[in-house]
């Protein structure tokens, strides 16, 4: 009875766990989505404006493919480079600086130049919210707690059990298949890092559509 009562604890716990770990992982993959259509629709409004923003169309280009380089570093062209420290953060920053300085001459120029700004405001917010949750949300002792039970609950198995071929591998794949929930688990908690990642695409397809 106490090893059902721990049994079911580990159940209750495990899937929690795998539903918080999707549940932040889906919510920054449709962030990263949404970037990437702001970053399009920026893109846009600064072609309406006029030809004097083309310094800033490309100081957006420049910042794009700054961040696809440092978030997936793997898929980078050269991805032994070496780039500068703060480079994403200026290239931003210096972006909104271009959009500032913009003169509208015409009431629909002061129209876009306002919602450049709102909308550069939000893409430089949810980049900073995406990177703020970059860490693991999993407490370690929450793990460690979850794992001692797991381990109980199989030495209770093999307590009684006849020292066999059959049982062995029974025991085996069951260790298996709880492992790699706890994998499933940790790779979905790091939705930028491991095997499990935030598709690129998105992104990749916002770079290829900025300037046109």
């Amino acid at each position: 009875m106490g090893m059902g009562l721990i049994a079911t604890m580990s159940a209750l716990v495990l899937g929690l766990l795998i539903a918080s770990a999707k549940s932040s992982f889906d919510a920054q993959r449709i962030g990263m989505a949404q970037l990437a259509g702001n970053t399009i629709f920026l893109d846009r409004l600064l072609a309406r404006y006029g030809p004097e923003t083309k310094d800033a169309r490309d100081r957006l280009r420049a910042a794009v493919a700054d961040l696809l380089d440092r978030t997936w570093p793997e898929e980078a062209n050269n991805p032994g480079a070496t780039r500068p420290k703060g480079g994403t953060e200026g290239a931003y920053e210096g972006f909104f600086e271009k959009i500032q300085e913009l003169t509208p001459k015409t009431d629909a120029q002061r129209t876009l130049q306002a919602q450049m700004l709102k909308t550069s405001t939000d893409i430089a917010q949810s980049r900073w919210v995406l990177f703020a949750e970059k860490g693991s949300s999993i407490p370690t002792p929450f793990l460690v707690v979850m794992v001692s039970w797991i381990t109980l609950i199989f030495a209770s198995f093999g307590l009684y059990a006849p020292p066999n071929p059959t049982v062995i591998v029974t025991l085996l794949v069951c260790t298996l298949a709880v492992s790699s929930a706890i994998f499933l688990v940790l790779e979905l908690d790091r939705p930028l890092d491991g095997m499990i990642q935030i598709s690129s695409a998105p992104m990749r397809t916002a770079l290829a559509r900025l300037g046109e």
